[in-house]
């Protein structure tokens, strides 16, 4: 199993992002982690912190990159009344 990572910023946060497009061979996976500030609360999980396995394909079915798609996340659950 191979992991993709990156650093992206979100409204000036630090987020790591660790991205398996196939793990055992039936699920993609995605770990989002704040890292500046540590554990920052985010839109998607207010530890900082979020494992979250997916249909394998349905991030390049949409998006053009991992990254594409955590910032849209991002971005559509900080719209949510909770955020």
């Amino acid at each position: 199993m191979s992991y993709h990572t990156h650093e992206i910023e979100w409204q000036g946060i630090r987020v790591f992002v660790r991205y398996a497009p196939v793990k055992w061979k039936v699920i993609s996976h995605v770990e989002i982690e704040a890292i500046e500030p540590v554990r920052a609360p985010l839109p998607i999980t207010p530890t900082g912190y979020l494992s979250h396995h997916i249909p394998i394909g349905s991030v390049e079915a949409e998006f053009d990159n991992v990254t594409d798609c955590i910032l849209s996340w991002l971005d559509e659950r900080a719209l949510s009344a909770e955020w």
